[in-house]
C-alpha cells in the first residue's frame, strides 16, 4: 500500500508540475507565439518517441516475446486512433468557450497518461520517472493552451491557475488504476506497457508532429524533434 501511494503521490505531483508550468507560461505570455509552440511541441515530441522506442518497448520484450508485444502495440494504435476519429479535434481561439472546451478534451487526455505513469512506476521505480519526467514535458504546451484563451478573455489569473488545475486531476485517478491493475501479473503488465507504446507512437506521429508543423516550419518541427530523442536517450541513461 506504500508504494502504491509513493506511485500516486510521485507521478500526479510531477505531471501536476508540467501542466503548472504550462499554465503560468501562459499567463506571462498572454499570446504566445505559434513559433514556441512549435518547439515545444516538437521537443515533446521526440521525447516522448524516445521513451517508447528506448525503454517502454524493450521493457515488455524483457517479459514477453516479439509477436504479442506487436499485437498490442498496434492494438493500442487502433484504440486511439478510434477514439481520435470519434472525438473532432478543438482548434485553440481567444474565446473562453473554447477554453473550456480544450480543458474538457485534456480532462479524458490526462486520465490515460495518468495510466501509462502508474504502469511505468509498477514496472520499476526508475521507468517509473522517465515517463513522468517526459509526460510533464509534453504537459506544459497543454498547461499554455488552456490558459492562453482564458487570458484572452479577461479571466482572472487566480482563476485561470484553478481551471488548469482542475484539467491535471484525472492524472491521480489514471495513476492509481494504471498502478493497480499493472501490479497484478508480468504478463499484463506487458500487455499494458506494449498499449502505452502504441498509443504515444500514435500521439506522437499522428497528431504532435503534425501540429508542430503546422504551427512552425518543419525545419524547426523536426530539429526540435530530434533535440527531444537526444533528451529522452540522455534522461535514459542518467535515471
Amino acid at each position: 500500500m506504500s508504494k502504491l501511494l509513493f506511485i500516486i503521490v510521485m507521478g500526479t505531483i510531477i505531471s501536476l508540475s508540467g501542466t503548472m508550468i504550462g499554465a503560468i507560461i501562459g499567463i506571462s505570455l498572454k499570446d504566445p507565439s505559434e513559433k514556441l509552440l512549435c518547439k515545444f511541441m516538437g521537443f515533446s515530441a521526440g521525447l516522448m518517441l524516445s521513451i517508447v522506442i528506448f525503454d517502454l518497448i524493450p521493457e515488455a520484450l524483457n517479459t514477453w516475446d516479439c509477436f504479442g508485444v506487436s499485437i498490442f502495440l498496434v492494438l493500442g494504435i487502433l484504440i486511439v486512433y478510434f477514439i481520435d476519429k470519434n472525438t473532432n479535434s478543438i482548434d485553440i481561439n481567444m474565446h473562453k468557450k473554447v477554453a473550456f472546451m480544450t480543458a474538457l478534451g485534456l480532462i479524458l487526455h490526462n486520465f490515460p497518461e495518468g495510466i501509462l505513469m502508474g504502469v511505468g512506476f509498477q514496472a520499476g521505480n526508475r521507468l517509473g520517472l522517465k515517463m513522468a519526467l517526459i509526460i510533464s514535458i509534453h504537459d506544459i504546451p497543454e498547461g499554455i493552451a488552456v490558459a492562453t484563451p482564458l487570458i484572452a478573455s479577461n479571466e482572472k489569473k487566480s482563476k485561470t491557475l484553478f481551471y488548469v488545475f482542475l484539467t491535471a486531476i484525472p492524472t491521480l485517478f489514471g495513476v492509481f488504476l494504471g498502478s493497480y491493475i499493472a501490479n497484478i501479473s508480468k504478463n499484463f503488465l506487458s500487455i499494458l506497457l506494449s498499449l502505452a507504446s502504441g498509443i504515444m507512437i500514435y500521439v506522437v506521429c499522428a497528431e504532435m508532429i503534425p501540429e508542430s508543423r503546422n504551427l512552425g516550419d518543419r525545419v524547426t518541427s523536426y530539429f526540435y524533434m530530434i533535440v527531444g530523442i537526444i533528451a529522452g536517450l540522455i534522461i535514459i541513461k542518467l535515471l
